[in-house]
């Protein structure tokens, strides 16, 4: 995924949109060979949108459809054609709520990332930190990853560490794994824009992440 012309990233999230600030400040500095197309949201009013309009990037919210954590068949197929039609190379989750599948990945196959907050495999799933917190881990982190059918499962890009310090509340340590996530998501977009990553199965190679 090499691009001499900016990559064209479709960005979905349901909140309040800090990783997709992150990336779209990356791009404005010059850092990040990329423009946001388009960003989608699964929540009327969520705080991404407040955020693509102050940056004057295309963005709108879509309904999701009947389901609580998956888009149903008829709001795949839109958030499909609507990325389509934006032009798409990479699909960006920034705190996107909904599990993607089937007709989705399909029609992107090997371009879809997301942003988790650990260092998959451990702890996936919901509040990953409060997770590493209670299991009493020294480390934990975030971990950006290609999407695949399972929950938190696919291709492994980069990883940033994150102590777990003897004061932490779940909400202290969640707070210092988004401070990473901030620095990590651009760089693995950078990375992916530059043509630096390779994948083959599960291995992926051309990222690394610079020490915490």
């Amino acid at each position: 995924m090499s691009h001499a012309s900016p990559l064209r990233l479709g960005v979905l999230g349901s909140g309040k949109g800090s990783n997709f600030c992150a990336i779209a400040d990356a791009i404005a500095v010059g850092s990040v060979n990329a423009e946001v197309a388009l960003v989608l949201t699964d929540v009327a009013g969520a705080g991404i949108l407040g955020h693509a309009e102050s940056r004057r990037i295309p963005s709108r919210f879509l309904e999701p459809g009947k389901f609580r954590t998956k888009l149903d068949e008829a709001a795949e197929a839109a958030y499909v054609a609507a990325l389509v039609e934006a032009r798409v190379d990479l699909v960006v989750l920034a705190g996107f709520m909904r599990i993607l599948k089937g007709e989705f990945l399909r029609a992107f196959e090997g371009r879809v990332i997301n942003i988790h907050p650990s260092l998959l495999p451990s702890f996936p799933g919901l509040e990953a930190w409060k997770q590493a917190l209670d299991y009493g881990v020294k480390i934990t982190g975030c971990t950006v990853h290609f999407v695949d059918q399972g929950i938190d499962t696919g291709a492994i890009i980069g990883q940033r560490a994150v102590p777990v310090l003897d004061a932490d509340t779940a909400a202290s340590l969640h707070e210092r794994i988004q401070l990473a996530e901030r620095v990590l998501y651009p760089e693995v977009v950078a990375a992916l824009a530059r043509g630096e990553v390779q994948s083959r199965g599960r291995q992926t190679r051309g990222f690394m992440a610079a020490p915490w």
